[in-house]
This record gives structure tokens, C-alpha cells and sequence, in this order.
């Protein structure tokens, strides 16, 4: 069993790529310092508390556990705090990972898998975003992840760092096993935050814009299901324990579908409407972010099993029932 090494494995998607982890014959050991993260979603491996910018804490880990490959989940990750405390993202996302990847090299792993974002792109042109596209990033969150795709371009040359960045769009959907989740505090995503709201837990859901220039005028997004990050993921790994230096690569489903077009969808399987009040855009959210996934297709192996919206929604509606149950 090959070890490998999962920052923020007590989170959302680190914890699902755990399971997925360990159903493909790995061993994850979550490195996580519980902040964000959740002590129950740690089921299928060795739980380590610790923060990335203790090196020398991941130089120990990477040695005890004879660590193959890491897979760092441990961020910041939300656009509207990024633009009003730039700082919390820099110094954890950027400074954070700088320390993470100086304790690698000292314990002797040069295999690394990132998770990074669409954010990197920015405003972008109308259409599908491919990898070709320069990346300039509209707010401090996808700022501070492509900094750090910089830094991993250059460890690349300088160390032989052989590493993917994966940049998702919209992650969504739980397990169909319902044993985890999205469990955020506070939740801010669209799905899980509608579905508050239909069981009470939300009574302030807003669309955050109606006049941007989409159909419907509700921003467009491409949701892809946390079960198939959690592959694309397993996928990039065997290619780096095969000897492939990695790059950059879209994880996403090539389909876009608007707030309302979601909400749409909530109501559909859940016979309930999803009360909503309408206030201005947030900072820093472009219109339109829907992936080009074909690189990742040709590259990686990758295809989008579980992402279509009705399975997102069922399941994350599940899980939800599970997690939230509705208030009386």
C-alpha cells in the first residue's frame, strides 16, 4: 500500500478523494489542523494534525509515513472573502504552500498534486475556457492560486518537481454513500446553500446579481461532481507514479448552467421551490466560467461520470437531508 499525503483531507473534496484514494489501493493520511476541516470525515486512512506552514512537521510526516505523492487541498477558498482580506488568502494559500513545499523537498517527496481553480482565468471571452488562455485572475483567491502555479512551474525546473495543477470549476454533489459531504460553516456555495434555505437553515438566500450579460442574467457556471474530481485526481496521480512531470489542466464538464437554471433543478427533484431575494453582484465573480475539458480527456483519462445537474443535485440533496435535517 502506497502512502500518500492529503492536505485538508478532513475537508469537502479532500476527504472524498480520501475514499477515492483508498477504494483504488492507496493509503491517504490527512494532514489537516481542523479548522475547516472535520474530524468524523477522516474514515479511510491516518489523521495528522498539523498546519502546512509547519515544515519541519511536513518534512516528519513525509518521512514516518514514507509518503509517494501529496495532494494539497489545504486553502482558503472563498472569492468574496478574498476581496475584502486579501491578506488571510496570501499568507495561507501563497506563504502556506511555500512552507508546505519547502517540507517536501526536505522529507524527499517531489511528487505533488494541486488543487487549484478556474479563478486563475478571470473575465474571460464568451465560450469554453482552455488551458491556452492567459490567466488573470480578478480577485485575491484566484490571484494567490496562480501565484502558486507559478512557484510550481519553477520548482519544476529548478528541483524536478513533477506536479498537476488541477483547476476546477464548480465542485458540487456528495457521496453516494451519504457518509460525507459539503459541510461548510458558513456555507456559501449555490447548491448546498439553496437547499439550507428549503430546510430553514438559510432564510437570507439571495441570487448575488440578475443583470449580468447571460439569457437569463444569472451568472453561468460549470458544476462537476466532487466524485469525479476525486477520480481526475487518482487519474493524475498514477501518471506521476508512472513518471510524468504534470501541468496544468481543466477539471470541469464543458456545460454551463445559469443560478436560475440550478434553482430550477432543486425544485425539480425536491417538489419545493427555493424562496430567493435578489441583491447586486458580488466582487470579483465574472459572468461566465465553463471549462474546456479536453485536455484533461486526451491527458488524463478524464471523463465527467457524475456531473450531470439532476445527479449534483440528488445527491447533494441526500446528503443534505442527512447533515441539515429541517428544522421543525
Amino acid at each position: 500500500m502506497q502512502n500518500v499525503l492529503v492536505t485538508g483531507g478532513a475537508g469537502y473534496i479532500g476527504a472524498h478523494c480520501c475514499k477515492a484514494l483508498a477504494e483504488a489501493g492507496f493509503t491517504p493520511v490527512s494532514y489537516d489542523n481542523l479548522t475547516t476541516g472535520h474530524r468524523d470525515f477522516v474514515r479511510w486512512g491516518p489523521l495528522v494534525e498539523g498546519d502546512i506552514g509547519d515544515r519541519q512537521k511536513i518534512a516528519d510526516t513525509v518521512r514516518d509515513h514514507q509518503v509517494v505523492a501529496v495532494m494539497h487541498f489545504a486553502a482558503c477558498s472563498l472569492v468574496g472573502e478574498s476581496v475584502v482580506d486579501p491578506q488571510k488568502y496570501y499568507l495561507n494559500n501563497l506563504a502556506g504552500t511555500l512552507a508546505l513545499l519547502a517540507g517536501l523537498r526536505e522529507g524527499g517527496c517531489s511528487r505533488f498534486i494541486l488543487s487549484s481553480t478556474g479563478a486563475v482565468y478571470g473575465e474571460v471571452p464568451s465560450g469554453l475556457i482552455s488551458e491556452t488562455l492567459d490567466c488573470k485572475p480578478i480577485n485575491p483567491y484566484g490571484a494567490s492560486k496562480w501565484m502558486v502555479e507559478r512557484i510550481i512551474a519553477d520548482y519544476r525546473a529548478a528541483y524536478g518537481l513533477s506536479a498537476f495543477c488541477l483547476r476546477y470549476f464548480n465542485a458540487c454533489g456528495a457521496d453516494p454513500s451519504g457518509v460525507i459531504g459539503e459541510l461548510r460553516d458558513p456555507e456559501t456555495h449555490l447548491i448546498s446553500r439553496a437547499m439550507m434555505a428549503l430546510q430553514g437553515h438559510a432564510p437570507d438566500f439571495a441570487i448575488f446579481g440578475d443583470d449580468y450579460p447571460t439569457p437569463d442574467g444569472t451568472a453561468i457556471r460549470d458544476y462537476i461532481h466532487v466524485t469525479d474530481l476525486a477520480a481526475a485526481h487518482v487519474l493524475a496521480l498514477r501518471l506521476l507514479l508512472e513518471g510524468h512531470a504534470g501541468g496544468s489542466f481543466n477539471l470541469g464538464t464543458g456545460s454551463g448552467f445559469s443560478v436560475k437554471q440550478v434553482l430550477a433543478a432543486i425544485a425539480a427533484e425536491t417538489g419545493r421551490a427555493v424562496p430567493w431575494t435578489i441583491r447586486p453582484r458580488r466582487p470579483g465573480d465574472p459572468a461566465e466560467l465553463v471549462a474546456d475539458p479536453s485536455r484533461a480527456r486526451e491527458t488524463l483519462g478524464f471523463v465527467a461520470r457524475h456531473s450531470d445537474l439532476a445527479t449534483i443535485v440528488r445527491s447533494a440533496w441526500a446528503w443534505h437531508q442527512l447533515a441539515h435535517p429541517a428544522q421543525s
